[in-house]
């Protein structure tokens, strides 16, 4: 991999993996990565053959967020545009398509994740992180309000007063700190990143796909509504998943004492 591209993408084996690729800046954020994250993670979203997306850093950061000299170049000569449309432009769809494609996101933290760069990361369903990683909101630091999603992740993972407290007071949250918080899924060291990874990712695109995605359609849909909507739109779910072919194959299999093969139809 080299620094030609600041977004990579690579498919196998049914796994989508998008690497920021700037590692000489951190991979922080500039209007060319945004561009470019956001269209690999719509192509990912998009893709019939992906079944799971992993999205990680290249170098010693997962991503530091905004690129801070192109937004000072911006402020400096004035194009007010694009600093002002690039929440609307990139920070949101891009949050928004991780956070809701049918299909389990991974985030493979494999160093510093600051800013938009953690909200990346939570907007993710898991999150394994390396030892040496950590988790910083640094938005008051440069005296901004939070963006990519992290008012609405942080307090679902952490709770409100936890929430407020880490954009209030920002400082690296360790790994370890991380995990007790509930930031991060699993915790492991730097040179076992990579398979584990691997692992849990090749093990959720060998998996019931729709069923994954219903669920995760399920989760989502109960955030921001009442008891008994959601348990309609689980009804409607669990009939969708329970007229599927792999629901058919999971039973047959159960029953032969084998184990099922999934196509997420």
């Amino acid at each position: 991999m080299t620094d030609q591209t600041p977004v990579a993408y690579a498919v196998e084996n049914g796994v989508a993996t998008i690497t920021l690729n700037r590692p000489e800046g951190m991979n922080s954020l500039n209007i060319a990565t945004k561009e470019a994250l956001l269209d690999a993670v719509t192509r990912a979203a998009e893709d019939s053959a992906v079944r799971c997306v992993v999205l990680t850093g290249s170098g010693r950061a997962f991503c530091v967020g905004q690129d801070l000299k192109e937004h000072v170049a911006l402020l400096e000569s004035g194009s007010s545009e694009a600093l002002f449309t690039t929440v609307a432009k990139h920070y949101n769809p891009i949050a928004t398509a991780l956070a809701t494609m049918s299909k389990p996101v991974i985030a493979a933290v494999n160093g510093v994740a600051a800013g938009a760069g953690a909200s990346l990361a939570f907007a993710c369903d898991l999150r394994i992180v390396a030892e040496s990683a950590g988790f910083n909101l640094a938005f008051p630091g440069i005296a901004l309000s939070c963006d990519t999603g992290a008012s609405w992740t942080l307090p679902r993972l952490v709770g409100r007063a936890k929430a407020l407290e880490l954009l209030y007071f920002p400082s690296t949250i360790p790994a370890a700190e991380a995990l007790e918080l509930g930031l991060a899924t699993k915790v492991v060291p730097d040179a076992d990143l990579a398979a584990e990874v691997t692992a849990v990712a090749s093990r959720l695109a060998a998996g019931p796909t729709l069923s994954y995605a219903s669920i995760r359609q399920s989760v989502n849909f109960s955030s921001d509504h009442g008891f008994a909507e959601s348990l309609a739109f689980e009804g409607d779910k669990m009939n969708l998943t329970g007229a599927s072919q792999d629901h058919r194959r999971a039973v047959d299999a159960f029953l032969a004492k084998e184990k099922p093969t999934f196509t997420g139809t």
